[in-house]
């Protein structure tokens, strides 16, 4: 048996438990309704009135941010393709594919209307690069089922913090409510996959282990395709929004604890290699993230005073 059938194999043994899974999400989330927090009352006509940045009411930081996290948001099409093309048409996953995009589809408008309504992007660029960012499009490479698990639990945890984060450095009340919200859907989302993941890893634990290291070893958020992705990455790491020592200690490790990694027990000598190699990829991410503070704090000590 290849490994993409037995990826596809081990999926199809635990979908019982991805049906409850996703009987449990829809019970325990609660919908919202993204016109009813948008500042509505704040929106002037930007034929009548151009936009210039002195309108902005948010930290560049936190604009920067939202406006990363909205085009990431907005490449939703091709991740529903790679998640609901990844399995039968009749599959509880088919099911569950339909529903998460339904729900991550507010997220974009929820976000973009508050941007816009308040003026705290420039509508034209904003335009401009959500058209680049879905031209470009995104691509998961792997065939095999199995890591797109892994990869969604560990991206829609990341996500759900950088949401978060985002919010709580907004300085704005109704900032802080839309990324509460949109935060909240990245968290159930996030239960779910993990959810999935852990059910396989009972079933497989070599088999997932090679998935788990798979992804966490060279993880990568689905926004790389925007444009300036990385200088604004950078700004939001050295705001504290999202950065690597975030994605170590916030998403990486609670993911390894989660799901027992270090306490797996009767695995084969590939297993067992799997297992070693995992556990060493939160110190490896902390060296780089030490790395990077070192770099940033340096800059900042070569700034003159007064500059």
């Amino acid at each position: 048996m290849t490994a993409t059938a037995e990826s596809f194999e081990l999926v199809s043994s635990v979908e019982p438990e991805i049906s409850r899974l996703m009987a449990e999400h829809r019970e325990r989330r609660q919908h919202w309704y993204a016109h009813d927090v948008v500042p509505w009352e704040l929106g002037r006509s930007f034929r009548d009135e151009p936009w210039d940045e002195s309108q902005a009411t948010l930290s560049p930081e936190v604009r920067t941010a939202l406006q990363l996290n909205l085009l990431t948001e907005d490449n939703l099409p091709y991740y529903h393709a790679k998640i609901a093309g990844s399995f039968p048409e009749d599959s509880p996953m088919a099911e569950w594919s339909r529903l998460w995009t339904a729900e991550e589809g507010q997220h974009s408008i929820a976000i973009r209307n508050y941007l816009l309504a308040t003026r705290n992007c420039d509508p034209a660029q904003l335009e401009d690069e959500r058209l680049a960012t879905v031209t470009r499009g995104w691509r998961y490479d792997s065939p095999c089922p199995v890591e797109v698990f892994v990869y969604t639990s560990a991206q829609e945890l990341a996500t759900r913090i950088s949401h978060r984060n985002t919010g709580v450095k907004a300085d704005c009340p109704v900032a802080h409510e839309i990324m509460t919200r949109v935060a909240a859907d990245e968290n159930h989302h996030f239960m779910f996959y993990r959810g999935v993941t852990t059910a396989m890893l009972r079933q497989a634990p070599t088999f997932v282990l090679g998935a788990v290291h798979q992804v966490l070893s060279d993880f990568k958020m689905p926004g790389t395709v925007i444009p300036n992705f990385s200088r604004r990455a950078v700004a939001i790491a050295r705001a504290g929004i999202y950065n690597l020592r975030i994605h170590a200690e916030q998403v990486v490790q609670p993911l390894l604890r989660h799901w027992k990694v270090g306490s797996i027990e009767g695995l084969d000598s590939r297993g067992e290699e799997l297992q070693e190699k995992i556990l060493a990829i939160p110190e490896a991410l902390i060296a780089q993230a030490e790395a990077f503070e070192n770099r940033m704090a340096g800059r900042t000590r070569r700034v003159p005073t007064g500059a």
